[in-house]
């Protein structure tokens, strides 16, 4: 993946960071001050840490792929809460972040054209009820064809596991379009080979205009990315944008591009990156 396109995915695994008291503090102030209340709201030290590298993440990608000095970047959020470069004077006319975290993991995806989204799940057992049950919680999120596909996937393990990926896929969409929870997931339906080719039908249409990808992070943890035409995004989120007129040549282009594997970073190289 070229460094100089502006397109990133970087992930850090969280479990491997066991800071003090005193180096959260120190992680923390290079944040500026109005983010850190929305870290220091969490009460357990887990959701504290993935609030704090979230945003480590974001400021340090923005300086990094931007050359951006860290106290003249100014993320701002939607209504929906999506974050967005203020003021994006970069050569990227419409440079996009989306950040994602669950279990072990938290991660960063960019992109200079196109819309992107990510989503990271942990694929957990469930506690107290079978996997039959828990995922007929989601039923009216699925699709028939969805549900069918699901059900049939096998052991129960399977069955879990291909119900994160549905689940996983649709929120990466929702999430690169920059719509609140209240969007209707059932409305997308997503086909694949073998879980690649993915495609997505919205509202029964299927769309060319986007494009999907699945990773296998570790035995516990997924993560997908999605890639979309700017005039996708809801109309708060077309606001921050710079321009959602794309070329159709540009939207293939960043589409058929190869996704490579997401780079790991530790949080000391975050925090070394932005002093």
């Amino acid at each position: 993946m070229e460094e100089e396109a502006g397109v990133r995915r970087w992930i850090v695994d969280i479990t491997r960071w066991r800071p003090s008291p005193d180096q959260f503090d120190a992680a923390a102030a290079l944040l500026p001050s109005h983010e850190r209340p929305a870290v220091a709201r969490f009460v357990k030290e887990d959701d504290r840490k993935r609030a704090l590298v979230s945003r480590l993440l974001q400021y340090s990608l923005v300086h990094h792929v931007l050359r951006i000095p860290l106290h003249q970047i100014n993320i701002c959020r939607t209504p929906e809460g999506k974050p967005y470069l203020q003021k994006n004077c970069s050569a990227f006319p419409n440079f996009n972040f989306n950040t994602s975290h669950q279990g072990d993991y938290v991660g960063i995806a960019s992109e200079p054209i196109c819309l992107v989204g990510l989503d990271i799940v942990s694929i957990s057992k469930p506690q107290g009820e079978t996997t039959t049950e828990f995922i007929s919680n989601f039923s009216s999120y699925l699709t028939d064809h969805e549900w069918n596909c699901i059900v049939r996937a096998g052991t129960s393990c399977e069955v879990l596991t291909e119900f994160y990926r549905y689940w996983c896929l649709k929120e990466a969409f929702v999430k690169a379009m920059g719509a609140g929870v209240g969007f209707g997931l059932h409305r997308l339906e997503f086909h694949h080979e073998h879980w690649t080719d993915i495609s997505i039908h919205i509202d029964g249409e299927v769309t060319k205009k986007w494009g999907f990808w699945l990773f296998k992070l570790d035995e516990m943890h997924l993560a997908s990315i999605a890639k979309g035409h700017p005039e996708g995004a809801v109309s708060s989120y077309k606001k921050a944008l710079s321009t959602v007129s794309v070329t159709e040549e540009q939207l293939n282009s960043a589409l058929e591009s190869p996704e490579e594997a997401f780079t790991l970073w530790t949080v000391e190289q975050l925090t070394e990156s932005m002093e």
